[in-house]
């Protein structure tokens, strides 16, 4: 993504700097404090070395994850989600997809505590559900709490109308509802198989044939209803389930005795994570900022604030009126926005026949914009190379060697 964001020549805003708080459901377990040292003092007096641990632990699969940046630079791809994760971290990266998150870090000895304090909220807040995913998933969502995360000045939305012009494809706005392989003859003799590509828009309904056909949206019915019709052998329907989140935005004052607080003035967090508690209606909240971002139009905690609510189910008024003393503005937004981990779990396909590729299935193993950038350039390598018939450039192994004999 800041390899997109350069060659476009897009911005990130300066990052404002936001307080952290994580609720139990009757008291804030930690509060964050604008002073970098009281912070880790209390990180440490509540959780040990659990937190520095943590990071360590996370940055050496990022390490490991990293390779796959030198590996597409040489244009190398794969045929399979196990088959990419394989080439960069070996078993154990396969051994993460099957393995609950929960489960993993018992075992490297992280605290109880710190997992159902810390490490829980983080994973509500990011993919709305436990520490019951995998291992793998729960890396992915735990380096997204890194201080180094970025936006796009003017909305992330424009990386990919950027990218679209910059290809110069042609876009057709339309709804997919069918892919049907057809035999066409050559005009040099003999015959060809395409794939014809049915299509809904507002003009009517329509269809075109294509030599490759990559599907970049789930392949869930109730997402992406696509028919794969007269394929030898079928190709498989999938059953996997998307969790469903909630975003509700709410432009109004919170209410801070909601969480304890006497005194609304003491109160400084923009961002609210929560421990897994059943009386708790909400996974998090927090202050969305303006996608021009301006230093000026920062809000404070405990001002007028448009404020994003993740949660499980839709807010009713009874809860709105409990958790904000004032609004007058709410959007809600239902969004089948990741899948539903569980364990064990095989990812989908890559490669759905002979020239469909599928990129979504790498959501299975971690769900997030720089997953799916990755799974894009993988299927366009992949799709070359199989078009080429270039094998010496699919699944090698022991790449992280060679490469370093190469260079």
């Amino acid at each position: 993504m800041k390899h997109f964001v350069k060659e476009l020549g897009l911005s990130v805003p300066d990052n404002q700097d936001s307080l952290m708080g994580i609720y139990n459901g009757d008291e804030f377990v930690f509060e964050e404090s604008s002073w970098y040292i009281i912070n880790v003092l209390k990180l440490l007096w509540n959780y040990g070395f659990n937190s520095l641990r943590m990071n360590m632990w996370v940055e050496d699969i990022l390490d490991k994850f990293m390779r796959i940046y030198r590996y597409q630079a040489h244009d190398y791809s794969f045929s399979s989600i196990e088959g990419l994760l394989h080439a960069l971290g070996g078993n154990d990266f396969i051994q993460m997809l099957n393995r609950t998150l929960d489960e993993t870090m018992q075992k490297a000895g992280f605290s109880q505590k710190f997992i159902y304090e810390v490490v829980t909220p983080i994973m509500r807040v990011n993919y709305g559900q436990g520490v019951n995913i995998s291992s793998f998933a729960g890396a992915v969502s735990l380096a997204g709490t890194d201080s180094g995360l970025w936006s796009v000045k003017g909305g992330n939305k424009l990386v990919c109308t950027g990218l679209l012009y910059a290809s110069k494809a042609q876009l057709i706005s339309g709804t997919v509802i069918a892919v049907e392989e057809k035999t066409r003859p050559k005009h040099t003799g003999g015959t060809v198989k395409l794939y014809e590509v049915s299509y809904n828009s507002t003009s009517g309904s329509a269809s075109d044939l294509y030599d490759i056909v990559l599907v970049a949206t789930p392949l869930n019915r109730k997402m992406a209803n696509i028919t794969f019709r007269n394929f030898n052998p079928p190709i498989p329907e999938f059953s996997n389930n998307y969790h469903q989140t909630v975003a509700t935005f709410v432009h109004g004052r919170l209410n801070a005795s909601f969480f304890g607080y006497k005194e609304s003035s003491y109160f400084s967090l923009a961002d609210i994570f929560t421990t897994e508690n059943p009386k708790l209606f909400i996974n998090s909240l927090g202050i969305v900022s303006p996608v021009q971002n301006k230093p000026e139009e920062a809000k404070q905690p405990m001002g007028e604030a448009v404020w994003k609510v993740f949660s499980k189910e839709p807010v009713t008024k009874e809860q709105l009126n409990l958790l904000f003393s004032a609004y007058d503005s709410v959007k809600e937004k239902k969004w089948l926005a990741y899948p539903h981990y569980s364990i064990p779990k095989n990812c989908p396909p890559v490669i759905l026949h002979d020239r469909i590729y599928y990129l979504n299935g790498i959501e299975w193993a971690a769900s997030a914009m720089e997953m799916s950038a990755i799974a894009a350039k993988n299927a366009a390598l992949l799709s070359y190379h199989r078009w080429y018939r270039n094998a010496d450039m699919i699944d090698q192994e022991d790449l992280n060697e060679k490469l370093k004999t190469e260079l």
